[in-house]
């Protein structure tokens, strides 16, 4: 790939990283009430579904999705309602994790699927895949070039927000700290999923 190239990448994925979304969103809330060891398993998660969905794109998967109103709805929708869930759920969190069951939670797993539920991430992968993969013969080199570059900045980028949360935890543990952040988060969450749905 040409410098051009390369520079117009790293802005994408500085902007689409950095920026605050779901992923980020649920990394500083992990980290906040489960510490940053904790909040690794979906910070580890993020980047190997987000992987999964460019590779996904660069095979076709993209532009099935775009051709596939119904498919794309399914999706779209699927991701709103599993994000207000996690926002309620978060919402409801007001205590630092202690071996409760019922506190908020969401792991490696939950870091890999969450990718495919939202309907931002598969059009960023799409851009990403038709702007800088698929172009002319060298596809496979170009997505051995472009993949860890995103993983990397899906990675750094959802380590910083759980570091953040972390790093409140102290502060957030007095009086009802905990909750109104909790709560500021779910918010921005839900506002989220909100976008999504009337994007």
């Amino acid at each position: 790939m040409t410098g051009a190239e390369w520079a117009a990448l790293l802005f994408v994925a500085t902007a689409m990283s950095f920026t605050p979304g779901p992923n980020t969103t649920l990394a500083a809330a992990l980290g906040a009430n489960h510490g940053l060891r904790h909040a690794m398993r979906f910070v580890l998660g993020v980047p190997v579904g987000w992987g999964v969905a460019v590779v996904a794109c660069t095979l076709g998967l993209g532009a099935l999705l775009q051709a596939a109103p119904v498919l794309r709805g399914f999706i779209q929708w699927a991701g709103v309602g599993y994000m207000l869930w996690l926002a309620w759920r978060l919402a409801e969190s007001a205590r630092l994790a202690a071996g409760d069951p019922e506190r908020f939670d969401v792991g490696f797993a939950q870091g890999v699927l969450l990718q495919f539920v939202n309907i931002k991430a598969w059009i960023l992968a799409l851009v990403v895949s038709v702007g800088w993969i698929i172009r002319g013969d060298a596809t496979w080199m170009r997505l051995a070039q472009v993949l860890p570059v995103l993983m990397l900045f899906a990675l750094a980028s959802n380590f910083t927000y759980a570091w953040v949360g972390s790093a409140l935890r102290r502060w957030l543990v007095q009086g009802s700290r905990l909750l109104v952040f909790n709560r500021l988060l779910a918010l921005l969450l839900a506002g989220t999923a909100l976008w999504m749905a009337l994007a």
